[in-house]
Formats: structure tokens, C-alpha cells, sequence
């Protein structure tokens, strides 16, 4: 099976680097290409093996399966571009979350999936997202989700959730990054430490935490109950989290939904458009 990437970005290039660390795809199955080549020969350059050709269309017609590594505004000229080298065999996969997989079925004639990814992926951790098109073949949706799991945990979503899912998997990082870089340097301004070792202390601290996790040694809630000891140190922090947080992070989701409606309004004007 050939695979077939359009548009080598941040994602893109998480996808196919972690499928090929994973072993789930080998250098040869590949066949890419992006709007600016460069980008696309870099990646050549680390993965001999890897074909690069130069159009979208050169993509649709040496691949099976096709994922669509483009910003939302760009897909449907891309879809447009793709049409005439797809049939029903082939399967096409976007990874922006504002293009449904009803819209990719209402523009080509062949299995359609969405594929979310995570930038945790890199590390053969974390979460995809994935939703498949009524048309999907059932081949395909076996395939999409081998692939999904080989460098994550592939979770089957509804179009509903997509927002907050993606906020949680795919944003998330971004957000408690944030929050890690200003907890270290409120560790920095009121103490002696230096940033440094506040950083190493705090990358190692969330690394710990993550394991903790992971093996299923503690839950969130559980765990927060170990470390909280009543009337300790730990208590005088979570006091001043619970006052300064507030309803932080429902306006977190409050604002990133409406940027998600804002986009997917641009979207649907597109898809309106006789192209």
C-alpha cells in the first residue's frame, strides 16, 4: 500500500516521521509532496527511501491512501485538484478539524476519513482523533485506525465533540506548556532558583507525572489526594489555584469553539461555491 502525504508541515511531517519510527509504514511506501518542494526534499534528504513528486495530483495518482496535511481553506482546492485520479478504491484523509468527512464524501467518490492527530504522537504517545465517512470501506477503516494506533490510541469520535476533543488532544499540549513555562517562572521571581533548573525540575516533574499516569498507578483525582496533604504546603497551593483559575479554562473552550465556528463558516461558504 503506498501512502501519500499532501503538505509537509508541523503535522504532516509528525504523521509520517512517527509511522516510520513505529515501523507500521517503511520509507518506500511513502510518496509526498508540499507547495513549497523544499520542504518535501528535507524530508527526502533524512529518508532516502521516501518518494517525492511534485503535485497534489502526482500524490493522488501513485497512492492509495491520500491524507490532506493542509490548512482548512486549502483543502478544497486540493479535493478539487485530487478528483480526477481517484476512484473508489482509494481512500482520502483530511487532518483539519473543520472539514467534516460528509464534505470530503460530497466532493469525491471513494472512501473518506479524518484523521486529528496530536503533536504527542511524535513520541508514539497521546491520542488521534478519527471519524469515518458513510462510504468508508470497512478495509479502510481497519487500515486508517492499524495506522492511528501504532503511533497513539486511536479514538472514534462524532462530529459533535470534535472541538473539545481536539482542544483536549491536539491544543492541549500548547495549553499546559503554557502553563508549565509560567509556573516556572513564577518559581523564578519569588524564589532563588534559576530558570534553568526550574525548567529541568519541571520537565522531568511532568515526565513523572505522565508515567504515573500511564501505568495506571493513580488517576487524576487520586492523585491529587496523595500529594495534597490536609493542612500541608501542597493545601496552601491548591487554595490559591482554586481562587486565581477561576472559570479560566471555560472561557478557554468558550473562545476556542468560537474561532472553530468562525472557521468552519468559511469552510461551508467555500464548499457552497461552485469551484
Amino acid at each position: 500500500m503506498k501512502i501519500g502525504v499532501i503538505g509537509t508541515g508541523n503535522m504532516g511531517t509528525v504523521l509520517l516521521e512517527s509511522w516510520l519510527e513505529a515501523k507500521a509504514i517503511t520509507e518506500a511506501d511513502l510518496v509526498i509532496t508540499n507547495r513549497t518542494l523544499t520542504k518535501a526534499l528535507a524530508i527526502q534528504y533524512h529518508y532516502k527511501g521516501v518518494t517525492v513528486v511534485n503535485t497534489a495530483a502526482d500524490v493522488a495518482r501513485n497512492a492509495d491512501a491520500i491524507f490532506v496535511c493542509v490548512k482548512p481553506l486549502e483543502v478544497l482546492p486540493v479535493l478539487q485538484t485530487i478528483k480526477p485520479y481517484i476512484n473508489e478504491d482509494k481512500c482520502v484523509i483530511s487532518i483539519t478539524s473543520p472539514i467534516s468527512v460528509d464534505q470530503l464524501e460530497s466532493q469525491l467518490d471513494c472512501s473518506c476519513a479524518r484523521f486529528i492527530p496530536s503533536i504527542t504522537n511524535r513520541a508514539l504517545s497521546g491520542v488521534s482523533l478519527l471519524s469515518f465517512g458513510s462510504q468508508c470501506q470497512s478495509v479502510w477503516k481497519e487500515t486508517i485506525t492499524a495506522l492511528a494506533n501504532s503511533m497513539s490510541e486511536a479514538v472514534i469520535i462524532e462530529n459533535e465533540i470534535t472541538r473539545a476533543a481536539s482542544d483536549i488532544v491536539s491544543c492541549g499540549p500548547a495549553f499546559f506548556t503554557y502553563l508549565a513555562r509560567k509556573f516556572i517562572d513564577g518559581a523564578v521571581q519569588t524564589t532563588k532558583i534559576d530558570e534553568e533548573t526550574a525548567s529541568v525540575l519541571t520537565e522531568n516533574m511532568l515526565i513523572g507525572l505522565g508515567d504515573l499516569l500511564r501505568k495506571g498507578i493513580y488517576t487524576l483525582p487520586t492523585l491529587q489526594d496523595k500529594v495534597c496533604v490536609k493542612g500541608g504546603i501542597t493545601g496552601e497551593g491548591i487554595k490559591i489555584l482554586e481562587a486565581e483559575t477561576g472559570e479560566m479554562f471555560e472561557q478557554l473552550f468558550k473562545a476556542t469553539n468560537e474561532k472553530f465556528t468562525e472557521d468552519i463558516e468559511e469552510v461551508e461558504k467555500q464548499f457552497r461555491t461552485p469551484y
